[in-house]
């Protein structure tokens, strides 16, 4: 994630498939590793990543990828192919770059929530 300077990464089922399993976001690795005074280096993405994922596909139209972040409160949200093969990403900055102002700011401000006890957002 440093290298890459990205705040999410998806789990696939295997290099030959690419099937989306799960997706590890920093704030996965502090909630279920750090805060809990595990160290990160004796995990897997496994132990902390988010699952089942929560994926559009390159049809999805921009406001249908909106409200669904907007729900499921995600700033990020895997593309899969008609295969359901990994794609791309839509994140929240990529939005910012393409939608309505209205849009981003609605975007911005629902992802943003304070989320209810116990629920898992990426």
């Amino acid at each position: 994630m440093v290298e890459c300077d990205c705040g999410e990464i998806p789990v696939v089922d295997a290099n030959d498939t690419l099937r989306p399993i799960g997706v590890v976001t920093d704030r996965d690795i502090v909630c279920r590793i750090v805060a809990e005074r595990r160290n990160p280096g004796d995990h897997t993405a496994g132990d902390c990543m988010t699952s089942p994922v929560v994926t559009v596909t390159p049809e999805t139209d921009l406001d249908a990828c909106v409200n669904l972040m907007e729900e499921r409160q995600i700033r990020r949200v895997p593309v899969v192919d008609e295969r359901g093969r990994l794609a791309g990403i839509v994140a929240q900055s990529d939005v910012a770059r393409k939608a309505s102002r209205r849009l981003t700011s609605d975007l911005g401000r629902e992802v943003s929530q304070p989320q209810a006890a116990g629920s898992r957002a990426s």
